[in-house]
């Protein structure tokens, strides 16, 4: 029996809370491509599992159009989870555009979101953040 991939987006899989993202932030780890950003932090290591936090500012355009970009980077994280590296949080900042329609550029955007987050965890300094006690000095 072929297992089908986890389909759902718990609580769990989600950055909530107003400090998480904070937290994120203030790594200052990102990088870019196309129409978005992502930060990435490691995160607490609950369950080793990859986490999301969404930002979709109303200058992107209207609810519908936000609501869209949310409910198709939320499909490329969850197609993409068991690429993205364990127990780290990730936060989507889209910069413009309309969302992706269509299985191709839904594909290319699971891929990006891929490679930026390959990217981020590779750098230097990155394997220092997560050796740390999660505090961010100023």
């Amino acid at each position: 029996m072929v297992s089908v991939p986890e389909r759902r987006f718990p609580r769990a899989a989600r950055l909530l809370r107003p400090a998480e993202f904070a937290r994120v932030y203030a790594r200052k780890r990102s990088a870019a491509a196309g129409p978005i950003v992502v930060y990435a932090a490691p995160g607490p290591d609950r369950d080793g599992r990859p986490r999301l936090g969404l930002s979709v500012s109303r200058r992107i355009g209207g609810a519908v159009v936000r609501n869209r970009w949310k409910r198709v980077l939320r499909e490329a994280f969850r197609a993409a989870r068991g690429e993205l590296p364990a127990a780290t949080d990730f936060i989507v900042v889209v910069r413009s555009g309309l969302a992706p329609a269509g299985a191709a550029p839904a594909r290319a955007l699971r891929e990006s979101l891929v490679s930026l987050a390959r990217r981020i965890v590779s750098r230097p300094g990155y394997a220092a953040d997560a050796a740390g006690d999660g505090t961010v000095s100023r």
